[in-house]
């Protein structure tokens, strides 16, 4: 059998929680209140085993070793998400920007898939896509 998690969460590190819950609450997204911690940390849920955490760089810096990327220079990953429609895609990215998020790339349509990007306010970039799984499998 292969290796599967039950539950899956990202973590983020940004410069400010509250100004990120505001935008990512703009976007339409919930937050689970059980892993929210006042100034450190708040847990966006993106699917019934998903989430993505957004932890303060401080609290963050606790957690590694390591220096943290600067997005303004280098791209750590990409966090790809499908919804229902191409509108979805495009409403999802407009808002972001009118939030104050940043256009990624240009919209790309390759038929069977159709994907939009946005920089949120700490420089992670989001991958909107909406997937057409019947023109996918023809």
């Amino acid at each position: 059998m292969a290796l599967t998690s039950a539950f899956t969460s990202f973590n983020l590190p940004v410069k400010n929680v509250e100004q990120s819950k505001d935008f990512f609450t703009g976007l339409g997204f919930e937050f689970n209140p059980q892993f929210s911690q006042k100034d450190k940390s708040e847990s966006i849920v993106i699917g019934d085993n998903l989430q993505v955490m957004l932890i303060s760089q401080e609290f963050f810096n606790t957690l590694t070793q390591k220096e943290t990327v600067d997005t303004d220079k280098y791209a750590q990953m990409t966090i790809a998400l499908a919804f229902e429609s191409r509108e979805k895609v495009d409403e999802i990215v407009n808002t972001a920007v009118s939030l104050g998020g940043k256009i990624h790339e240009d919209p790309e349509d390759y038929g069977f898939m159709y994907h939009w990007g946005f920089v949120d306010l700490d420089g992670h970039m989001w991958a909107i896509n909406y997937i057409n799984t019947d023109a996918a499998q023809g």
